[in-house]
Order: C-alpha cells, then sequence, then structure tokens
C-alpha cells in the first residue's frame, strides 16, 4: 500500500485518540474546578466530625450523588483510591504522535517556511522539540524561584501567572519567527499542552503519592504537597483554553499567514484566558461579568483589525478568463496537483479537473489560504483575488 495512504489513515487514527483522551482529560479538569468551587461546609455533625470539609448534592442521569472532600483524608484511607493521570499522559502521547507523524517527518513541508527561516529540517526539528522542552523548564523555574512566600508556603499566583503570560507572548513571537505560520501555531500549543502534562507527571501526582505514603506511615503531612499540586493545577485549568485555540488555530489560514501573526495567536490565547477565568470566578459565585465582557470586546477588536479589504470590482476584474486561471493554477497548484502526484487526491492539470474541483481550490486557496501550504509556490494575494472572482462569476472551465 501506498506510504501516504497509510500516513493518512495514522494521522486520522491519532487525531480521533487524541481528541478522546484530551475530551476526557478536560473534561475531568473542569469538573474538579467546578467542583471546589461549589463545595458547601456540611451541616451533619457525622461528616464533619470524619473530617467532610465540602460537600455537595447532585443529580445525573437517574441518579443522586454526594461527592465529599476532606480537608487532609479520611480517618481510614482507603486502599483502593481512582488517580486522575492517564487521561492527561494519554493527551500528550497520542498528540506527540501527531506532532512527530504530521510535522516532524515533514518538516521540509510543514516546519519550514523559507520566507521566515531558511534552514535544514534536521535543525528545525531540534528547534522545535526544544520548544517543548524549553517551555517546561522556564515555567518550572518561574513557579519554583518566584511562587513561594517567605515561610516556605505556595503563594504570589498572581506575579507567577504574569510572568508565564510574559514569556509564552514571547515565545510566540519567537516561535512565528522561526517557523511556518501553521506550525508556529502548533508547537505554542503543544509548548503549553507540555507544560500541563508534566505538572501533572512531576508535581501533582507525586505530591499526592507522598502524601498517602507519610499517611499510611502515620507521620505529619507537609501541607506544600497539597499546595503544590493546586497551584499547578489551578495553572492547568487557565492553559486550557488557550492550547485549544492554538490548535485549532492552525486550521485558518487567515490567522497563521497574517503578518503579524504572533500578536494574533497572542491576542485570541488571552481571550481564552479572560473566558476561563469568568468561568472559574462564576463558579465561586463572583459577579465577573467584565471579565467576559472584555473578553468579547478584545476579540471583536481582533476580527476588526484582520478584517481584511477588498478593491472595488471594476468590469475587467469581474469576471476572468479561464486561460488567465489557468495559469495560475498551473504556476502555483499543478506542482502538487497532477497526473503523477496528487496530494490528497486533488488533481488540477486540465480543465476538467479544475473545473470539478472547483469548490475545493476556492475553499482552500481563496477563503482559507491554506494552500499552497506555507505558500510554497508563492502565490500572490491578486492571483488568490482572481481565483475568487472566476469561482464567484461560475467556475467556467472555457
Amino acid at each position: 500500500m501506498d506510504l501516504a495512504y497509510l500516513l493518512d489513515w495514522a494521522a486520522l487514527l491519532l487525531r480521533w485518540l487524541h481528541l478522546i483522551v484530551g475530551i476526557a482529560w478536560i473534561g475531568a479538569s473542569f469538573y474538579f474546578v467546578w467542583l471546589d468551587n461549589h463545595l458547601v461546609q456540611p451541616q451533619a455533625p457525622e461528616l464533619r466530625a470524619k473530617g467532610v470539609d465540602g460537600e455537595l448534592w447532585a443529580v445525573h442521569g437517574g441518579g443522586f450523588y454526594n461527592p465529599q472532600k476532606y480537608m487532609v483524608a479520611p480517618p481510614n484511607l482507603p486502599q483502593h483510591l481512582h488517580w486522575f493521570y492517564w487521561e492527561s499522559y494519554w493527551t500528550w502521547i497520542s498528540g506527540f504522535a501527531l506532532f512527530v507523524t504530521l510535522y516532524l517527518f515533514n518538516a521540509n513541508t510543514y516546519l519550514i517556511d523559507p520566507r521566515v527561516q531558511v534552514w535544514s529540517a534536521p535543525a528545525a526539528v531540534v528547534a522545535a522539540l526544544g520548544f517543548l522542552l524549553a517551555g517546561w523548564l522556564v515555567y518550572d523555574q518561574i513557579c519554583r524561584r518566584l511562587g513561594h512566600k517567605p515561610d516556605g508556603s505556595i503563594g504570589h499566583d498572581g506575579r507567577v501567572l504574569g510572568l508565564i503570560a510574559v514569556f509564552i507572548a514571547l515565545a510566540t513571537w519567537a516561535a512565528c519567527q522561526l517557523f511556518a505560520g501553521r506550525a508556529a501555531f502548533l508547537i505554542i500549543g503543544a509548548m503549553m499542552a507540555t507544560m500541563m502534562s508534566a505538572n501533572v507527571l512531576v508535581w501533582i501526582i507525586p505530591g499526592q503519592k507522598q502524601v498517602i505514603a507519610e499517611m499510611r506511615a502515620g507521620r505529619p503531612v507537609d501541607p506544600v504537597y497539597g499546595q503544590r499540586g493546586k497551584q499547578r493545577s489551578v495553572h492547568n485549568t487557565y492553559f486550557t483554553l488557550p492550547v485549544l485555540i492554538a490548535m485549532l488555530s492552525n486550521h485558518y489560514g487567515m490567522l497563521y499567514s497574517h503578518a503579524q501573526n504572533w500578536l494574533v495567536l497572542t491576542l485570541l490565547m488571552a481571550v481564552g484566558v479572560l473566558v476561563r477565568t469568568y468561568f472559574v470566578k462564576r463558579h465561586k459565585g463572583v459577579n465577573a461579568w467584565g471579565l467576559l465582557a472584555g473578553a468579547l470586546a478584545l476579540l471583536a477588536g481582533l476580527i476588526m483589525w484582520m478584517a481584511p479589504t477588498r478593491a472595488p470590482l471594476t468590469v475587467a476584474q469581474a469576471a476572468p478568463s479561464f486561460g488567465e486561471v489557468q495559469a495560475v493554477i498551473t504556476q502555483r497548484c499543478v506542482l502538487c496537483h497532477n497526473a503523477e502526484l496528487a496530494q490528497k487526491g486533488v488533481q488540477l492539470h486540465t480543465p476538467a479537473l479544475i473545473a470539478q474541483n472547483a469548490q475545493l481550490l476556492y475553499q482552500q486557496a481563496v477563503v482559507q489560504k491554506l494552500m499552497p501550504l506555507n505558500n510554497a509556490t508563492a502565490i500572490t494575494e491578486a492571483e488568490r483575488a482572481l481565483l475568487g472572482r472566476w469561482f464567484e462569476a461560475g467556475a467556467k472551465a472555457q
């Protein structure tokens, strides 16, 4: 079987797996943040006597649920505990496998844009992996060095989050100076996702296991483990929506092909942070409509700033000849869409095939500006507009 065909299947299945486990991880994260902010002090004396600090009654799927949170742990720690970490690990593993399959194995096509940075595929691959590692190391050092109060407890989260935001904005700018725009957006999303999963792997789960080990051994529990786990868990919930928009936005050429693409992504991620902060505060009963209004205003400003300007149509512009259209397609598209090499099963080397794929051509090259990939054949905006006028005039192949 054809290798390209098998790679397409691998990409599809990895995307599917990544989506499934990502939903499980984010869903669990959102649920526990919501739960923490909706627990109430128990009224029953027997619950308070057992050390229950908060409880909630809920109904779902025809059943009633009564989750209870202990300030430290129940007097008799059960042997069987459910751990929420495989969702995180498999989200990262599947995402990294997809990144390797699509981007690192095709670095010349997906990572490198000569208009941005001219370098070898191995160098681009190493740099891309470096962003993932450096992102975690810098973030972790910010938390370690600046996230502690004088007494050793965890704090100063406003200062820590502010520095993390500055670091991510700088990393976004740097990625957009080194990689093709589409790859840069994905790399930033992957860098932040690595930070999130590493929080679970390095701090949250080991801290919880240490607490349990000390309790089973009858030793006093150092509260720093819980504080640190809470800090990193809170960070993860604020990272979630920025990571999702970074991953999704690389499918929209109007975003990553913008001259200030790093700023576009930074602003989109800021919208995500504001929206997530609004929901966290709303869970706590705090009036935070200002945050939501700010997010919508920022998003509206971004949309207006990026809005394309169209030159008024003239009679000469209204309906380009098919000869003009075919000349552009031959020069910019046929290199990858011909009888011998039909990327994604699309061929454009004859008038009939151009007409047959007119809708796809319009969507990919004119509306979304995804093709040519990384604009490898240097199609111009005027040429995209010409293809658009041809399609809007009926896409006639004559």
